[in-house]
């Protein structure tokens, strides 16, 4: 089985450039998407899940913001669209679908904003996805994708030195991350890869993307056990349609 996460900065916006063509050639089984911006009376009227898929959805009540979306050709034994907390819930950050042997969450978690306005936001928000996680763990394996904004380490970014006060790289967002992998999770990719240079978005100015000035930003957590059923954790840096590219999981 493979599993694609991909944040597309509006979907969109992703169907003009090719994302249709990216779908065709992976044939991943599932595909997580973060931050589509649309709604069903925005959405690209010739949007259509390809064939043998189901689509899933939690769209944020802000027109143009957030969202996330789940395609599938396995179809799930459950489906839940957010954590059951009205004040993080408006924003479409979280979809959960329960398959046979693990739990699959599709999260867009808060980005802290410049000068950090949103920092408490995001915090709070982690420690309530680290609890529902530690919930679902009880009774099936969890994998966690998709844009978790934030760098984890200095080896996630290109300029470390310069980002410590900007929103991503924080040292409050960065032990955020590290509570959660205390508590049993394995950021998968580093598990496959310990060099730097490798990252998921890269700014839109000053040609970042052709240099590689990126961070990475995107991620397939597993808890522990279930790390000995994964065969691959990496990253589609060749693949354009977002400021962000996919993120590929395989499992045995």
């Amino acid at each position: 089985m493979k599993i694609i996460s991909w944040n597309v900065n509006g979907i969109n916006s992703s169907i003009k450039k090719g994302f249709f063509k990216f779908i065709e050639s992976e044939k991943a089984e599932i595909y997580c998407l973060q931050e589509i911006k649309v709604s069903e009376k925005t959405i690209d009227k010739s949007f259509q899940a390809p064939e043998g898929y189901q689509m899933y959805w939690n769209q944020a009540e802000r027109k143009g913001y957030s969202g996330t979306m789940v395609l599938t050709n396995v179809e799930p034994l459950t489906v839940q669209f957010g954590m059951g907390i009205d004040e993080f819930d408006t924003e479409g950050r979280l979809l959960t679908l329960e398959f046979d042997n693990f739990y699959l969450i599709n999260a867009y978690i808060p980005n802290a904003g410049r000068g950090l306005p949103r920092l408490d936001f995001k915090l709070d928000y982690n420690q309530k996805l680290y609890a529902f996680m530690e919930n679902l763990q009880k009774e099936k394996n969890v994998i966690l994708c998709g844009d978790l904004n934030v760098a984890h380490k200095e080896i996630d970014l290109t300029n470390p030195k310069s980002n410590k006060k900007n929103a991503g790289f924080t040292i409050e967002e960065r032990n955020s991350f590290t509570e959660l992998l205390d508590l049993g999770y394995i950021d998968s990719f580093r598990e496959f890869e310990s060099e730097g240079g490798h990252y998921t978005w890269w700014s839109y100015r000053n040609d970042a993307r052709a240099r590689n000035i990126g961070w990475r930003l995107d991620y397939f957590v597993v808890n522990a056990e279930f790390m000995p059923k994964i065969s691959q954790s990496s990253i589609l840096s060749d693949v354009i349609g977002s400021d962000h590219c996919p993120i590929k999981l395989e499992l045995k």
